[in-house]
């Protein structure tokens, strides 16, 4: 080996990577490790087996050595996950995850956050494929109000190496269909890193959302993904106005507004009801008292429209984005909001968005 102290930090960490990596792709450490893997790991794998038996066992294996590299090391672990373990995991989770690590009440949810968590197990959620699948939705979006309120598609892709980027326009929103936040936006094709945007989209497509993040958000769990081309929607300097209208029982109550998205500038999250009244609570952010957010023109028409949308739903929250021409596209219909970790500030509005869910049986029963 060279005189180590000769070199620079820098080249001394590439030789010691270099060496690593010999010694980690080398068949005599690949074995050794095979060899020393049960001895390591006897009781936690002899546990899992006994609780789980031989083919759910075998399934995390395989599930772990294909996706350890690519997601997370709880991936295998969601994926596997069996139904009459659902509520001992969600409640670690929501334990490690929620803002208030605070333990969560299953048989007598409260709060917005708790009976999201209800909403995942009990809710019938799993049913709602459809409606949460960016492109499967746009079929029911249409028979409900209509062709004109989506959002023009351009293309529909299984693998990106299917995209012909020739026939696409100079702007346009690259998206997944099968989970949240999987999007890219494109402004200027010129522009467009395609190395990076297929790495993220081979990356997307390969994924299965709901086990992905954890948190058993089932409604995602067997979409078959899909790659969007839709028309680039802006408002005025590249921002796009995004309102999203918290539902209850088919009744819009709630717009939580964002605003800054797209822009050079700190997002922006307000709150407001449907007369367009500044709410005295917020989510993620502390609460703003804004004067320069004014009344959207078509905001009427846009309460119609998610009332039609949430009907029959206990909650439903329903993205829709009003432009500049007076037009009102839809987004997406979401039934876990923000996994319903998010804080809410003050801390109280987690209960009075909670009180807003009447869940079938659970709240009829506190009546009693």
């Amino acid at each position: 080996m060279e005189d180590m102290k000769e070199l620079t930090a820098e080249e001394q960490a590439d030789i010691l990577r270099h060496e690593l990596e010999a010694v980690y792709g080398s068949s005599s450490y690949r074995i050794g490790r095979a060899v020393t893997w049960l001895p390591r790991n006897a009781k936690r794998g002899l546990k899992y087996l006994l609780h789980n038996g031989p083919i759910i066992s075998a399934k995390y294996i395989y599930t772990y050595a294909k996706y350890h590299k690519i997601a997370n090391k709880n991936y295998a672990y969601w994926a596997c996950l069996q139904e009459k373990d659902y509520p001992a995991a969600l409640k670690q989770w929501f334990l490690e995850n929620n803002y208030t690590h605070t333990p969560l009440d299953l048989e007598h949810p409260k709060t917005f956050s708790e009976k999201t968590q209800w909403m995942k197990i009990y809710g019938g959620l799993n049913k709602q494929q459809n409606l949460v699948d960016k492109y499967a939705v746009r079929a029911w979006v249409k028979e409900k109000i209509g062709e004109e309120y989506l959002i023009p598609l351009l293309g529909v892709w299984d693998r990106f190496d299917q995209i012909d980027f020739d026939k696409l326009p100079d702007k346009f929103m690259l998206k997944t269909n099968h989970g949240a936040g999987w999007n890219y936006p494109v402004p200027d094709k010129s522009k467009l890193d395609k190395e990076d945007a297929k790495k993220k989209f081979d990356l997307w497509t390969k994924l299965n959302f709901t086990y992905y993040l954890g948190g058993l958000e089932l409604q995602y769990e067997h979409i078959k993904p899909k790659i969007l081309a839709e028309q680039f929607i802006e408002n005025d300097g590249g921002d796009l106005y995004d309102y999203k209208f918290c539902c209850f029982d088919g009744e819009p109550k709630v717009i939580i507004y964002i605003m800054n998205r797209y822009v050079d500038a700190d997002e922006r999250i307000v709150c407001f009801d449907t007369d367009w009244n500044l709410l005295p609570f917020n989510i993620f952010t502390p609460l703003e008292q804004p004067d320069d957010i004014p009344r959207p023109k078509n905001l009427e028409k846009m309460v119609e429209i998610a009332r039609t949308l949430s009907k029959g739903f206990p909650f439903v929250r329903v993205d829709l984005y009003a432009l500049n021409d007076g037009s009102i596209k839809f987004g997406e219909m979401t039934f876990t909001t923000y996994s319903g970790i998010a804080p809410w500030h003050p801390a109280d509005a987690n209960a009075y968005m909670g009180s807003l869910i009447h869940l079938p049986g659970v709240d009829d029963e506190g009546d009693k």
